[in-house]
């Protein structure tokens, strides 16, 4: 199983230690998302940044989205089904997910993919960034309910390509 996380506070006031360990998850700024496998050394990690964080199991459907929508490679250019076959041993996007979300395979082993991926802020907002999960707020572990925020994060926005709504 993979952790999808995601960097919901700013760097204002971080202490030194839990800096180094955002920057060593590449979490370097607010609304950005990397998906870990679930190892011991990824969790103590999470454990460390927890009060910046929040992070939860990702699904396969939410990681195929993810990858369509919001997946990049070198060169700010989309993900496409003809990188995939050329850069992995898979043949779509969507079997690429489904060796993501089991650890058969981890994003920063596949050359040219950017495995940070940038998010809008979520529709509906954070309920707040002060307090756990379990507490009512949006940090710290979430389970499966990461999926329903990262459905949030990544949903159309009224623009077409890229334009500003009128």
């Amino acid at each position: 199983m993979a952790y999808a996380v995601v960097r919901i506070r700013g760097s204002v006031n971080v202490r030194e230690e839990i800096k180094d360990t955002l920057k060593m998850l590449r979490l370097t700024r607010a609304n950005h998302c990397v998906v870990v496998p679930e190892t011991d050394s990824y969790k103590g990690m999470l454990q460390k940044a927890k009060d910046y964080i929040t992070w939860g199991e990702i699904d396969e459907k939410t990681m195929a989205q993810l990858l369509y929508l919001r997946g990049r490679i070198v060169g700010d250019h989309p993900i496409s089904e003809a990188f995939v076959r050329e850069n992995t041993d898979y043949d779509s996007i969507e079997e690429l997910a489904k060796a993501i979300v089991s650890d058969k395979i981890s994003m920063n082993k596949i050359n040219g993919l950017k495995p940070v991926f940038r998010l809008h802020p979520p529709i509906g907002g954070y309920k707040t960034i002060k307090r756990a999960f379990s507490e009512g707020g949006s940090l710290g572990y979430r389970g499966k309910e990461i999926n329903s925020l990262l459905e949030r994060m990544m949903e159309d926005r009224g623009h077409e390509d890229g334009e500003e709504k009128e």
